[in-house]
């Protein structure tokens, strides 16, 4: 055998075994065959996304988008109907207003209804065990299945405000779309954030009984008793205009109640008394929704290695 060919050696089958990372130059020299795919096809191709591409396909399979879309379809049908068609674009501001308190208890019981048994119930199915089977982190089980029914949730729910956009085009004019896209856009988000935090709340418990219970005990907090114990904290302790800030931040759902209000010059409900003291502005209230979006599902992520399997 010549040296030009002393790279080679025989394989035990009597065969020749090359060197698969190794590729021959004309030179006769050697280089390195390395992977060159792009950031955005391992992206693409990363456990992640399939997992959220499984937990999309199980969303759409159980019908409970489509449940979702009629809701929030004959909510925002009924509110514009009733609010803008008697009266006229002076109504539009309180229709908007409407549409902000009412969304402040339906958004985040949906939100939580559709997230509660994301990583409980698959754990009670086996269907948990078994994607943890795969190579293939515990966090991106969470942040998967989490960003799945997200998308779900968020393309049911624009997909219920339709209607009431075409009402508003229909007896306002398309004036009235900026601001109306805008409170639906808030209400994904906020949707987007609880879901987020019963994504968390599934992650820890350890029954879909609990996790159902935790959640409408937060459902209960972030509804309704959060305003009446900041309200009473402002009127009781005379506090300044960061402890409101902060107050609002704090809850999800006021978020929501503030950026659909700034959209008209109508102030109503909760906290609205106090809004002009905050100094907030849309920009930072859809930052700190942004936040609950993402720290929740983070948090999950890093306690779902506690869980017994």
């Amino acid at each position: 055998m010549s040296d030009g060919d002393s790279s080679t050696d025989p394989a035990p089958d009597g065969g020749v075994a090359v060197d698969a990372p190794a590729t021959r130059l004309h030179d006769g020299g050697t280089e390195r065959n390395t992977t060159t795919q792009s950031t955005l096809a391992r992206l693409a191709d990363s456990s992640l996304l399939t997992i959220a591409r499984r937990e999309y396909r199980l969303a759409v399979r159980s019908r409970w988008a489509l449940g979702v879309a009629l809701l929030f379809g004959l909510f925002t049908t009924a509110v514009v109907q009733f609010g803008a068609s008697a009266v006229g674009p002076g109504r539009f501001d309180a229709v908007i207003a409407t549409i902000a308190e009412l969304g402040v208890y339906l958004v985040p019981l949906t939100a939580l209804a559709v997230g509660y048994d994301a990583i409980v119930g698959a754990d009670e199915r086996g269907s948990l065990e078994l994607m943890l089977a795969l190579p293939v982190t515990k966090g991106r089980v969470v942040v998967g299945t989490a960003v799945g029914r997200a998308a779900v949730l968020s393309g049911a729910m624009l997909l219920g405000f339709v209607p009431g956009a075409l009402l508003t085009v229909r007896y306002i004019g398309l004036g009235s779309v900026g601001q109306y896209a805008a409170v639906a856009l808030a209400a994904v988000l906020t949707a987007c954030a609880m879901l987020g935090v019963a994504v968390l709340v599934s992650t820890v418990a350890q029954t879909k009984t609990h996790a159902l219970g935790v959640s409408l005990a937060i459902w209960l907090w972030v509804a309704l008793l959060h305003d009446l114990v900041a309200l009473g904290a402002v009127a009781g302790f005379d506090l300044g205009p960061g402890a409101i800030a902060a107050a609002i931040l704090l809850n999800p759902v006021d978020c929501f109640r503030v950026i659909a209000l700034s959209q008209v010059d109508v102030v109503a409900g909760g906290f609205g008394s106090v809004l002009a003291q905050a100094g907030l502005t849309a920009p930072m209230v859809a930052a700190a929704l942004a936040a609950w979006v993402v720290v929740p599902v983070g948090v999950a992520a890093k306690l779902i290695g506690r869980r017994r399997l």
